[in-house]
This record gives structure tokens, C-alpha cells and sequence, in this order.
């Protein structure tokens, strides 16, 4: 189902050489927004843009950034205003993770997730909310993840930088509601994409959990459908959702009663 609201847009999304960014690219080009669409990957990035300006018929250019390199940022959205107008959704959608026992974790992987799903999605959303609050209408999407609001063994420092993520969007909400601009963000469990490839090197957990991964391109839909609405969160799968707000509740039961679980990765 189109989103008529962003016919006609301009949305910036990272992270979108594949997985859920790429599919959130394809529903956006459904409804006939213009796109900027920004990861690493320059081959896949032009397959992805040429594939999209020939089935949708919208505007759509394809930059290379390593959002990591966060001081590179303003110039890069800076070229993207030139091209397409102002923003207006950000879908800060680039990230990823390293599962290890925290005293395994290289300091190297530690920074690197805190510079990409941390500091890099800041970089980007304080590139676009000047130009937002301004014009008094914009949408800044985080894409953050449930293990933000419950952390297991060997994913402590991806959660921690969840977390941080978390603790951003929400306060960003409150300051930038006053002019218009709304901020959601979105808290998916596993999703069927490469992630895993590098946060899984043993390949157990996705075997342990292969039944319960979502669908990027259904909850990509649910991303799009929410453009430009006063929506808080989206949260999926609704059951694990559910077992967060009991975690808030009852920490040391759910830890006591889930730990075997927790430790299958």
C-alpha cells in the first residue's frame, strides 16, 4: 500500500546497500519519493538506484559514505540538498553488530559499533534537523533494535550502543516536537538479512532462532507507512516487545527464567 504522504519527497537512508535499508528504498520508491541512498557498498548502491529510476520513475542518486567518518557528514548532505531540495525523512538505518563476551571484544570492534550505530546516526540527524525546524515538518527514523531495551550475554556492547540509541531518540523527540518534526524509532528483533554474517561467525544463533526472524520487507512497509505521522515506536515482533516491558517490570525473574535462552548465540 502507497504512503501518499511522501509522494514527491525527498528521503535520505543509510545503511541502504541491502537488508532492510535496500527494502525500505523499494517501498519508498513505490510511493513515489525521490531518495538519496547512502551506504559503503558503490557497486550495490548504483545497481540498487538504477534498478529503482527504471521500474518507479523517481529521482534517486547513490552516495558512498562510511558514516563512521562522521567529521565527512554535513558535506555529504549538504551535496544532497543540491541535487534533490531539502529533507525531508531521514531514515538513519546503518549499523552493525559483533557478538562476544565483553572481555573478548577487541577494542577496535567496541569503537567501531559505537562510531557507525552511535555517533554516525547522530552526525547525520543533526546534518538534517536545523533545515527540519525551520520549515517546521520533517521526520528523523531511528533504526535501533529490541536489544536496546533488553540486553543478553554476548551482545553487551551492540546493546549498549541500542541503548545509546534509544536514549537519543527519545529525548531528541521532545526537543524537536515544539516545531513540527517527529521522531520515531523503530526496535526490530533478528531480521532476516546479512547481519548476522558478521555480529554470528559461528552461525548458531541465527540456527537457534531462524523461526522467529522477521521479514525485511514487510517490516520495511511498516517503516514507510509511518512517514511523516506522530508515531513513537514501532516495535517487532509484538511478542518480544511484550517480554521488554515485562523485563522493565520483573529484571531478575526474566533474567533467572531466560538466562539458558539468553546464552544461545
Amino acid at each position: 500500500m502507497a504512503n501518499d504522504r511522501i509522494k514527491g519527497k525527498n528521503i535520505v537512508i543509510t545503511g541502504a546497500s541491502g537488508g532492510l535499508g535496500e527494502q525500505i528504498a523499494y517501498s519508498c520508491a513505490r510511493s513515489g519519493a525521490n531518495l538519496a541512498l547512502l551506504a559503503r557498498n558503490t557497486e550495490r548502491l548504483n545497481a540498487i538506484k538504477d534498478h529503482i529510476e527504471k521500474k518507479y520513475s523517481v529521482r534517486c542518486i547513490a552516495i558512498s559514505l562510511d558514516v563512521s567518518k562522521y567529521e565527512s557528514i554535513p558535506g555529504y548532505f549538504k551535496q544532497i540538498e543540491k541535487e534533490l531540495g531539502l529533507i525531508d525523512v531521514l531514515v538513519n538505518n546503518a549499523g552493525y553488530g559483533i557478538f562476544d563476551e565483553v572481555e573478548k571484544a577487541s577494542m577496535e570492534d567496541i569503537t567501531g559499533m559505537f562510531n557507525v550505530n552511535v555517533l554516525g546516526l547522530i552526525a547525520c540527524t543533526k546534518a538534517v534537523i536545523p533545515d527540519m525546524q525551520a520549515k517546521k515538518s520533517g521526520h528523523v527514523i531511528n533504526i535501533a533494535s529490541q536489544a536496546g531495551k533488553i540486553a543478553t550475554p554476548k551482545s553487551g556492547i551492540y546493546s549498549a550502543t541500542k541503548h545509546a540509541v534509544l536514549g537519543f531518540t527519545n529525548s531528541l523527540r521532545m526537543e524537536v516536537s515544539v516545531h513540527g518534526v517527529y521522531v520515531t524509532s523503530v526496535n526490530p528483533g533478528p531480521i532476516a538479512t546479512n547481519f548476522f554474517t558478521i555480529a554470528d561467525k559461528s552461525g548458531e544463533y541465527i540456527k537457534n532462532i531462524d523461526r522467529f526472524m522477521l521479514q525485511p520487507d514487510k517490516l520495511a512497509d511498516k517503516i514507510v507507512d509511518s512517514m511523516l505521522t506522530n508515531r513513537r515506536e514501532i516495535n517487532a515482533p509484538g511478542w518480544m516487545n511484550a517480554g521488554s516491558i515485562f523485563y522493565t517490570l520483573f529484571p531478575k525473574l526474566v533474567e533467572k527464567v531466560g538466562k539458558r535462552a539468553f546464552f544461545k548465540k
